[in-house]
């Protein structure tokens, strides 16, 4: 690992503008969400209203993204994503006015929440899109991906930490005014970027045309349409894992904010510790193996996790976890984003955060539903061998696709011998 290979997209400036930014940014956000999070579960004391507030917090942005990549692909990415920044930020100081003024309800909040995912249908692919812009050197745009995954999953450990103790000391509202405070580090960082001239093209197809478009194109690169499968299941199946922690932090180690806080983020450490991996890979690494082996880091950390009592043990395969769902997340981006064309990468993009937006939410909703019936620790369990299950596949997968590439490059060398021969 060398810091050269580790850092190399902070040459670009634009990249590093946005860095920061984000940054400030996410740490109220991870804030925010545990924030929320908390006061839905103190209210309420179940699991399917955490699950459902989850659903209703990023299923809009499964229904909307498709037409937020269409969207970033029409015009100009940069004023796209300096909206729906200014956006978030308006619909933040709305939801903290009502914490502060305690004039709220958990469907006041799943509301405001709703209004966020269909923000976030738009920004997302925008804002995934634009890194590639950002990037001054093209061989830095996994370094640059993977460096902004670090980024979130390091918010996601000091963010959740802090609300905790601002949770137990200051109260929610504190948490959801920092929030709300933060999104202006994003929008001063947007407004310094030197961006190149928006050349605006002409459109002639409809909306609806260029959205066939993004879905010919996904049937017809196998690549990109094998990994974004791949993500559909792991997230629906086993990344809502988190949507259960309030539960552990409550029931099974009798703690209070702090001690959610606490998990989430060593979960987020473990998240970390993958996104600085990753971005210490050099370019032409086999991502994709990587990906096969996490997926069963992911599975195997969720199994030990799901019935361990000790709680020091329990922190650790939280830190296994967060490691194995954080590769899932970054791999796939990086793959998806060094594979694509130019023209058609924010549809593309906009299919991969249908595959996380869309179905983390319904995997909440179902791992609520189903942790009614056989426990928040056996659903944590079973979402565990389900992560197994699909790591087995997809390193099988590999195997048959290698053989195959074999058998393809014997048939040519054969071929070429009988030409010479």
């Amino acid at each position: 690992m060398t810091t050269a290979t580790t850092f190399s997209a902070f040459k670009s400036r634009n990249f590093r503008l946005y860095f920061s930014g984000q940054s400030v940014s996410l740490l109220g956000t991870w804030m925010q969400r545990t924030a929320a999070s908390w006061i839905i579960y103190t209210l309420t004391h179940s699991t399917f209203i955490l699950g459902l507030a989850a659903f209703a917090f990023l299923f809009p942005s499964f229904v909307l993204s498709v037409a937020g990549g269409v969207v970033s692909d029409r015009y100009n990415r940069y004023k796209v994503l300096l909206w729906t920044q200014v956006a978030s930020m308006v619909q933040a100081i709305v939801l903290a006015a009502m914490i502060l003024l305690n004039y709220y309800s958990v469907w006041g909040i799943i509301v405001l929440g709703i209004i966020l995912g269909i923000i976030n249908a738009f920004d997302v692919p925008a804002r995934q899109s634009l890194v590639y812009e950002m990037v001054d050197d093209k061989n830095d745009l996994a370094n640059a991906l993977a460096l902004n995954s670090s980024m979130v999953t390091l918010t996601r450990i000091i963010g959740p930490a802090i609300a905790g103790f601002v949770l137990v000391k200051f109260g929610d509202g504190i948490c959801f005014a920092l929030n709300a405070l933060s999104f202006v580090a994003v929008i001063i960082s947007l407004l310094q970027m030197r961006m190149p001239d928006y050349l605006s093209k002409p459109h002639p197809k409809k909306a609806s045309e260029e959205l066939k478009e993004g879905l010919a194109y996904l049937k017809q690169t196998p690549s990109i349409r094998y990994v974004l499968l791949m993500l559909t299941l792991i997230s629906l199946f086993s990344l809502p894992f988190a949507n259960l922690i309030p539960i552990y932090a409550d029931q099974v180690f009798h703690g209070n904010a702090k001690t959610f806080g606490v998990i989430e983020g060593v979960i987020g450490l473990g998240s970390f510790g993958a996104a600085i991996f990753l971005a210490s890979q050099k370019p032409g690494t086999n991502l994709k193996k990587i990906l096969a082996i996490n997926t069963l880091v992911l599975g195997a950390g969720l199994i030990l996790l799901s019935h361990e009592a000790n709680y020091l043990l329990f922190l650790v395969f939280c830190t296994m976890a967060g490691y194995g769902w954080m590769s899932q997340i970054t791999i796939s981006n990086t793959i998806v984003q060094t594979t694509v064309i130019p023209s058609m990468r924010g549809r593309v993009v906009s299919f991969y955060a249908m595959a996380v937006f869309g179905m983390m939410p319904l995997g909440g909703l179902l791992i609520g539903t189903v942790s009614h019936l056989i426990g928040t620790q056996n659903t944590i369990l079973a979402e565990g061998i389900v992560a197994l299950i699909i790591g087995l596949f997809h390193v099988r997968f590999l195997r048959l696709n290698k053989k195959k590439m074999q058998s393809l490059r014997q048939q040519v060398e054969m071929a070429h011998a009988m030409e010479i021969a």
